[in-house]
């Protein structure tokens, strides 16, 4: 089996432009919800979200190019073009039929079929642009970075809902370890701040209303938590054969070691009872990475600040860890990101390779009163500096999808 190594990573978040601006952000315990800017909420009882303020599409694609590309795919390729660099790949002397990619996207390009929507609706078939369609399907995000880098070997996108981009990547692991492959841009991305988004998680009750503060809206593990807030954003990992990464003479962030991929088969938004199909999917992570539940230093959550899913998640961990639970440091991201739906798997994947490359585990913000069920080390308000071998990040998805992704320092 061949292994698999991390060259580069990019991102683009509602903490940050690129990966070191996420990761400064995280390090600060800064958070990137705002009051959203990009439609009219004030008839809503949510106005906030993890929107990407500030974002210039002009800055990086010519406009006639954004007439082609939803905001979901321009996040991508923003983010992997940031981690190709990164890689230092000299993309023009390599054998692209052994590049390949696989970007998770939960839903795609809603606001552009919300928009299209309306106006075939008021103002006939006609004024429907050609290029609708290639917009908004998801699997355009992994398609237009194939086209931009020349990639053909594998071009697919995996839609698993949140679990998605961790799918992607755990999947383009797999490729590159059975040989099919040398390399993989694998992410996630997602940009469904719109009024039918909005409007569909509401009507499931599932967002947070603290509209009144925003910043303190995501709070996973806190007994005053009440529901999650939405998110966009991108992020993209290049994936590498280790030999031909030595090769090279890349620089080498980590190593992917394990991965799994399950079901609840329970319901189709509700976790199954005490965690255990997101307990599986870790126990067969570790089982994949050949490695002991108290190897594991590092946990990234899923913790979307629900009132079920924060306490379900919370006693997988003790079931499969035990009495090395307590020893783990255990945080939930999305507490400054907000819920990246589709994206948020393989950004949070990033965050566990720079948590492995800085010794540090990013905090859970807004932690001020843990759920009496919620008694982990959950790195409350404030990073935590710790030795860092082994990092799990978990993603689970509506449908009762799980994924359980596991990285290694690399020494």
């Amino acid at each position: 089996m061949k292994r698999v190594v991390v060259t580069g990573f990019g991102a683009i978040s509602p903490i940050g432009f690129t990966a070191k601006e996420n990761w400064d952000s995280l390090m600060a315990s800064r958070s990137g919800v705002r009051l959203v800017t990009l439609f009219d909420t004030s008839k809503f009882p949510v106005r906030i979200a993890g929107e990407i303020t500030g974002y210039q599409p002009e800055k990086y694609f010519q406009t006639k190019d954004l007439k082609k590309i939803d905001r979901f795919i321009q996040f991508s390729l923003v983010a992997a073009e940031e981690a190709c660099k990164q890689s230092g790949l000299d993309l023009a002397h390599e054998d692209r039929e052994r590049f390949g990619t696989c970007i998770g996207v939960g839903i795609g390009g809603m606001g552009e079929i919300q928009a299209n929507s309306l106006e075939v609706m008021s103002r006939g078939h006609r004024r429907i642009s050609p290029f609708f369609i290639p917009q908004v399907i998801g699997n355009l995000a992994a398609g237009q970075v194939s086209i931009k880098y020349g990639l053909k070997g594998p071009n697919t996108c995996i839609t698993t809902a949140c679990s998605s981009s961790a799918h992607a990547v755990g999947e383009s692991a797999r490729l590159i370890q059975r040989g099919d492959v040398d390399v993989m841009f694998a992410g996630g991305a997602e940009a469904v701040l719109c009024e039918l988004g909005m409007a569909g998680f509401i009507a499931l009750r599932a967002l947070s209303e603290r509209n009144d503060e925003p910043q303190r809206a995501s709070r996973p593990f806190d007994k005053d938590r009440d529901g999650f807030v939405m998110g966009e954003g991108s992020a993209v990992l290049i994936l590498e054969e280790y030999e031909h990464a030595k090769k090279r003479g890349a620089t080498i962030f980590a190593e992917l070691v394990g991965y799994a991929l399950n079901s609840d088969a329970f319901h189709i938004t509700a976790p199954s009872p005490e965690g255990e199909g997101g307990a599986r999917c870790m126990k067969l992570a570790l089982k994949d990475a050949k490695i002991n539940p108290e190897d594991i230093d590092y946990i990234n959550a899923h913790g979307t600040s629900t009132p079920i899913g924060d306490i379900q998640e919370t006693m997988a961990v003790k079931k499969v860890f035990g009495a090395s639970a307590k020893n783990l440091a255990v945080s939930s991201t999305k507490s400054m990101t907000g819920h990246l739906l589709g994206a948020a798997g393989a950004l949070e994947a990033m965050y566990c390779v720079q948590a492995l490359q800085a010794q540090v585990a990013p905090p859970t913000i807004n932690l001020e009163n843990p759920s009496p069920e919620c008694d982990l080390n959950y790195v409350p308000n404030e990073p935590q500096p710790r030795k860092i071998k082994y990092a799990l990040s978990n993603s689970f998805g509506f449908g009762g999808t799980n994924a359980s992704v596991i990285f290694k320092k690399f020494e």
